[in-house]
């Protein structure tokens, strides 16, 4: 049986991966797939790529293309969710923030620089028309846990992170949410090494086939939304606006989408310069 490695985070996003290898669906065909949790995020997934950890991840889509650019050999096969990512903006619950405007010039903190939480300071930035330059500031604290500390202790000011995930948190008085940043396209997508790609096609498209066969029926699993809330320490209702927010994918990311995310990335400065859209996507038949 052949062993795969992928990674992804710990987010109710991912849950259809849970469910197909608890069904055993992918051994079923002689894959030995191998879940790796990434607290960490999108700049931890792409150095674990680089560095062959994981043969496939699911990524945030601005990440993998920004690290492609800057040399990642990996190439995205498939969006896995079409709908955007709502990031919101967290201060520490006793913090005198209270809008936006009060975080200009603030230190953002952020996973780690490349990351989703780091490239999302920018567009939040943009959105409010700061200056990037002079209104951005970091402070690096590597995943969910550090950014709670991070924050009380007060070593950042504010924190970027998916709207849903850190709901329990601002729940619990810890964190407060002083706004939101959708993401401009389809939140994730799914990234194979070059090299494994190569030699290994026909099971990245079994694994595709198995994957996709479940998000396309994923809101119709019985209780599902209690399911989430459960395993994810949600609230159902929370679970259930979610649900309805959220559309998964199974065809692989536009030409236009890609040059769209490349288009504003190249603006904010995150990215060098602009490639072809071959060098970013393999089209899998």
């Amino acid at each position: 049986m052949k062993r795969i490695n992928i990674g992804g985070v710990p987010e109710h996003f991912n849950l259809a991966w849970y469910l197909t290898l608890k069904n055993g669906e992918y051994k079923e065909e002689g894959i030995n797939l191998r879940w790796k949790d990434y607290f960490g995020g999108t700049g931890a997934m792409n150095k674990a790529l680089r560095e062959g950890e994981i043969d496939i991840a699911v990524i945030l889509t601005e990440g993998i293309i920004k690290d492609i650019i800057d040399g990642n050999p990996s190439k995205i096969v498939q969006t896995f969710v079409q709908s955007p990512l709502i990031w919101g903006i967290h201060v520490a619950n006793d913090s005198t923030y209270k809008t936006i405007n009060h975080i200009k010039g603030k230190k953002a903190a952020i996973s780690r620089y490349g990351s989703g939480s780091h490239l999302m300071a920018y567009i939040n930035a943009e959105n409010n028309e700061w200056n990037l330059e002079e209104d951005l500031d970091f402070e690096v604290i590597r995943n969910l846990n550090g950014a709670v500390e991070g924050l009380t202790k007060g070593d950042a000011d504010y924190f970027m992170w998916e709207k849903f995930t850190t709901k329990p948190i601002v729940d619990d008085g810890v964190f407060r949410r002083i706004g939101n940043c959708p993401t401009p396209w389809p939140c994730f997508v799914i990234a194979v090494r070059e090299d494994f790609l190569e030699k290994n096609l026909d099971d990245v498209k079994t694994i595709l086939n198995i994957i996709n066969g479940t998000t396309k029926e994923f809101k119709n699993i019985p209780s599902i939304d209690k399911t989430i809330a459960n395993r994810y320490d949600q609230k159902l209702e929370d679970v259930q606006e979610w649900l309805s927010l959220t559309e998964w994918s199974q065809n692989v990311i536009d030409k236009k989408t890609v040059d769209t995310i490349q288009d504003k990335l190249f603006s904010l400065d995150i990215i060098p310069n602009k490639v072809a859209y071959s060098t970013l996507v393999k089209e899998i038949d």
